[in-house]
């Protein structure tokens, strides 16, 4: 059995390391936002997804949070008109990702909120540590 402090620590531990992945997936959807195909008619960048999963931590004795994951958006790719482009089409129509950067950047500020929450356990259950180990110490 792992004591409670240790427990949070594990679990926060896991959101951090989900966030991380968030946060990343994110960056690369930005990142990749005006990635057209490579020629006429090519499909572009499509929009990464993440989904979690809750998991059975018997070791903390909690729930806690796995990846289940890494998909694509299956929402239609939008359609430009850009005649000079090198992947326009016949008509002068490009294919241009799936990726709305203001949904992305809302998601980022969500995912950085969640990090920063499991930080902060983090550092409270340090705290604690800290606290009892002072106790014992007078």
């Amino acid at each position: 059995m792992i004591d409670p402090l240790s427990a949070s620590t594990r679990l926060a531990s896991a959101g951090l390391e989900a966030q991380s992945l968030r946060l990343r997936i994110a960056a690369e959807n930005v990142a990749n936002a005006q990635s057209v195909g490579d020629g006429p008619g090519a499909d572009p960048y499509a929009r990464k997804t993440v989904t979690f999963r809750a998991a059975m931590d018997r070791a903390a004795g909690g729930t806690s949070v796995a990846l289940q994951k890494i998909g694509t958006d299956d929402a239609p790719f939008r359609i430009e008109r850009d005649p000079g482009n090198p992947a326009a089409d016949a008509e002068g129509n490009v294919k241009m990702p799936n990726v709305n950067v203001l949904m992305e950047m809302a998601d980022i500020r969500e995912a950085n909120r969640s990090f920063e929450a499991n930080v902060q356990v983090i550092k409270q259950a340090r705290a604690m540590v800290a606290s009892v180990i002072d106790l014992l110490r007078t």
